[in-house]
């Protein structure tokens, strides 16, 4: 028999009745759960005496676990250290868990420890570790139910988890307003949506010192500008943004959205007692995914427009061919950047 001693003491021997050296040692098993086949390390004690193998509680407990979660893995599940991971990272506990999920308050108890969770609730649970704002509403609507040290707990990890991924899901958003125009080549410029190039232009507008008040209906015009000279020139936009036709010039799908992506040097001004979006950015920085083309046709943009004022921008824009035949409201066409004035 192949087994591996991990430790060895002096103790009573609950097999021979007599104390001696007793090993502690692991062993390969196989197994069948669930008409799976299954193979685990196990841990056992071992006689030298009797030359015997035998389990305490405590070995019986822990290879039952092991041989589950081994059945886990090769069946796609969470594991029962998954399982507990996901409490610790919300530092919920068992019951409380179960009471945000609607489940029996054991539920998650039985889970990590004997019981293998089906396919059902190991969805939810990897939904729930994968998306603190889901965990944050679920929270929230069973807040009556916890107690408010438990609710104020959770709530705080919950926080700076969807902090911390809120760039993620502000991408994902992003995306999925764009999802609809994958394959429309004269909407996205013949380019898929590269948000990490959108930072990068915003960022580049916003460290020249040969762009005047770069606010936020400036800067749309400028990465309008961008775009549609890139398909002039080459026959592809820079960012893969879709642009509409508002009353003030082209303006990107989701724009409200883009200003907030993480790296994007904006901040909220109050003029005249409107709050107004000003892009700025001072420190010296590289710009990684823009190409050496990308900067060049960047630097054209900046040249040509830069100077202008938000006025005189706009006004410029409603002169563009681009603009004059678009319906208000509807997606600008690449194929006008042909006559594009710059």
């Amino acid at each position: 028999m192949n087994m591996k001693v991990i430790k060895s003491e002096n103790c009573l021997c609950s097999c021979c009745m007599e104390e001696h050296e007793v090993k502690t040692v692991l062993v390969t098993e196989k197994a069948t759960f669930k008409n799976v086949k299954v193979e685990y390390i196990a841990s056992y004690l071992y006689c030298d005496v009797a030359e015997e193998l035998y389990m305490n509680e405590k070995q019986m407990q822990e290879n039952d676990i092991h041989l589950k979660d081994t059945y886990r893995k090769k069946e796609g599940l969470l594991t029962s250290d998954e399982i507990s991971a996901i409490r610790a990272k919300y530092d919920i506990s068992q019951k409380d868990l179960c009471i945000i999920l609607g489940w029996g308050e054991k539920t998650i108890t039985r889970y990590e420890s004997h019981q293998v969770q089906d396919k059902a609730h190991d969805t939810i649970l990897k939904k729930l570790a994968q998306d603190p704002a889901w965990f944050l509403s679920l929270l929230n609507d069973a807040k009556e139910s916890l107690s408010e040290e438990s609710y104020r707990k959770s709530l705080e990890a919950a926080t700076a988890l969807y902090e911390k991924d809120q760039d993620s899901y502000l991408r994902k958003t992003i995306e999925a307003y764009y999802a609809k125009f994958h394959g429309n080549r004269l909407l996205h410029g013949n380019a898929s949506l590269a948000l990490d190039k959108v930072v990068d232009v915003i960022r580049y507008f916003a460290a020249s010192d040969q762009i005047t008040s770069l606010y936020k209906v400036k800067l749309m015009k400028l990465m309008w500008y961008a775009d549609a000279l890139a398909y002039k020139k080459r026959g592809f936009s820079i960012t893969g943004l879709v642009y509409q036709a508002l009353p003030m010039g082209a303006v990107p799908i989701a724009h409200n959205l883009i200003i907030d992506l993480k790296g994007v040097p904006c901040e909220e001004v109050e003029i005249a007692e409107i709050n107004a979006y000003h892009f700025s950015l001072n420190e010296k920085i590289s710009f990684p995914s823009l190409s050496d083309a990308d900067k060049s046709i960047l630097d054209i943009v900046i040249r040509k427009l830069g100077k202008m004022t938000k006025n005189e921008i706009v006004e410029f824009m409603h002169k563009e061919q681009a603009y004059i035949c678009t319906h208000l409201r509807d997606e600008i066409s690449f194929e006008y950047a042909e006559k594009l004035q710059i």
